[in-house]
């Protein structure tokens, strides 16, 4: 018996690996594919001023007030050119921003009318895209749910790996 185990051993493993790098660059693919989604919807409507990422990130902040070490800790950007996007959108009128009271190092920002336009446009066409995904029967309530489960178990490994690496 402990033979059987040596040999399917390696295999399992080599399969799970595989299963992962094929995971990984699914992933990678997916959040490429949304930018583009993003970006053809904002063409459809004719905003050019704005990329993808940048609308994402309005969308992201919501109604929030919120610095960019916050959009950091809090999961919505995960990009090292924050401070240039936030700074181009309130440049172009898409944010307002604010010295902090405490840390005057730091600056808050949040949406104006505009920015609250670009947000909606966003949430307008996930909604779209959620309502398709069940009407179709591509993505029901428990498919959502297992994939939510599982992104954020590999999430938080991925966080602790960070974090606890030595």
């Amino acid at each position: 018996m402990s033979l059987h185990t040596d040999i399917s051993a390696p295999i399992d493993q080599k399969n799970f690996m595989d299963g992962y790098l094929d995971a990984l660059a699914l992933v990678e693919r997916l959040h490429r594919l949304l930018l583009d989604v993003i970006k053809d919807e904002f063409e459809r409507v004719n905003v050019l001023e704005i990329n993808s990422v940048q609308a994402l990130l309005l969308f992201n902040i919501g109604e929030n007030e919120v610095t960019a070490g916050e959009l950091k800790t809090r999961g919505y950007y995960q990009g090292s050119n924050v401070s240039y996007n936030l700074k181009k959108l309130v440049e172009m009128g898409y944010m307002h921003h604010q010295r902090c009271e405490v840390d005057r190092r730091s600056v808050r920002v949040r949406l104006t009318e505009k920015g609250r336009g670009v947000r909606d446009v966003v949430a307008e066409l996930f909604e779209r895209h959620a309502e398709g995904l069940q009407s179709k029967g591509v993505l029901g309530t428990d498919g959502i749910d297992q994939i939510t489960i599982s992104l954020r178990r590999v999430e938080r490994y991925w966080t602790d790996q960070i974090r606890y690496i030595y």
